[in-house]
């Protein structure tokens, strides 16, 4: 079995949960859909990068495992595409593992899910996503969190928020994430101020309504992309 990766590169990851952590990242090919915020756009062509084998990319993994090294990032694009590649690569090898999803193909994380150690679910915002139809996007991705929190994966659901984000819409998804998790401690909302941050410069007041909102219903933290403030991948 053969598939399209875009890129593989060691880094620091700058999202989420595991900031901080020295991670290879595996940049697959392709995405099922079309957000305005997308800072990995070309990803989004199928065809883009070197169709690889589950060996060839095992052994560009292996050649740049780093002392500090602590997992491997599935990212995109959206990695689901790839589901069945993705379960034969984590079946023979002893990875840790991030995948980071739309959360919007519950079919193709079913797959895989017991083979993840953490998850960073992408959830969309009515304004983030081309498509008309949010609702039906929404309650894909609360299929694939019920799926995790039965699996038992360490999940937090990231939530990009620009200045014009309204924050009643901000909990209306966390409550409604909350009623699905029902308070497990594996799940946790992160509040991800869309880049560049000069754009906050005038509305932060509007990060901390968010927080608040947030954290009525579910555990909240807000990390902004420290990988741009580094200056790296």
């Amino acid at each position: 079995m053969k598939t399209h990766i875009n890129e593989i590169f060691s880094s620091i990851q700058g999202e989420g949960m595991l900031i901080g952590r020295r991670q290879i990242f595996v940049r697959f090919s392709g995405c099922n859909l079309d957000c305005n915020y997308c800072d990995t756009s070309k990803s989004r062509n199928p065809l883009l990068g070197d169709l690889l084998t589950k060996e060839e990319l095992i052994n560009k993994i292996n050649n740049l495992i780093t002392p500090d090294f602590h997992s491997i990032s599935l990212t995109g694009g959206e990695p689901l595409l790839h589901s069945d590649f993705i379960k034969e690569l984590l079946e023979q090898n002893e990875y840790k593992s991030l995948l980071e999803t739309n959360g919007s193909l519950p079919g193709e994380l079913k797959k895989i899910a017991r083979l993840l150690d953490y998850v960073s679910l992408d959830i969309k915002l009515p304004e983030h996503e081309a498509s008309k139809n949010w609702d039906n996007l929404f309650d894909l991705e609360l299929k694939s969190i019920k799926l995790l929190r039965d699996e038992e994966i360490n999940t937090y659901c990231k939530v990009v928020v620009m200045p014009k984000t309204k924050v009643d819409m901000i909990g209306l998804i966390a409550s409604k994430i909350a009623e699905e998790v029902q308070n497990t401690p594996k799940f946790s909302i992160v509040i991800q101020p869309v880049s560049p941050l000069k754009l906050w410069v005038d509305n932060s007041k509007k990060l901390f309504e968010i927080s608040e909102e947030v954290g009525k219903y579910i555990n909240v933290l807000t990390i902004p992309q420290v990988h741009k403030l580094l200056n790296v991948r």
